[in-house]
């Protein structure tokens, strides 16, 4: 196994990791709001290592420029969908949780 391609698996693991730290925030967390938060920075993150790894094993240019076209894409749409979802959710009247004073 190359350097190049232990790189690649190791940035596409580290991209996973990301993923599934997401995936417990989604499951963990409290409200909408710390949720999405979960959600949005740590799937960017997976998404950008996932990109990295992947772009090390481009056959192209091309095919490069694609990979990094879709996660900005990914990225924009994230950053607007959870924007607009946490906006819905104020005016629907839910308001972001806050912990008693004995939680920590």
């Amino acid at each position: 196994m190359s350097v190049l391609e232990l790189a690649s698996a190791l940035l596409l693991i580290i991209g996973a990791v990301f993923f599934l730290a997401g995936t417990i925030g989604l499951l963990r967390f409290p409200d909408v709001y710390t949720r999405l938060h979960a959600l949005a920075k740590a799937d960017n993150l997976g998404l950008g290592f996932t990109v990295l790894g992947l772009l090390l094993q481009a056959p192209g240019v091309a095919a490069g420029l694609k990979l990094i076209l879709v996660w900005l894409l990914a990225l924009a749409a994230s950053a607007t969908l959870s924007y607009l979802i946490a906006r819905r959710a104020l005016a629907k009247g839910i308001v972001p949780w806050k912990s008693e004073e004995g939680e920590r």
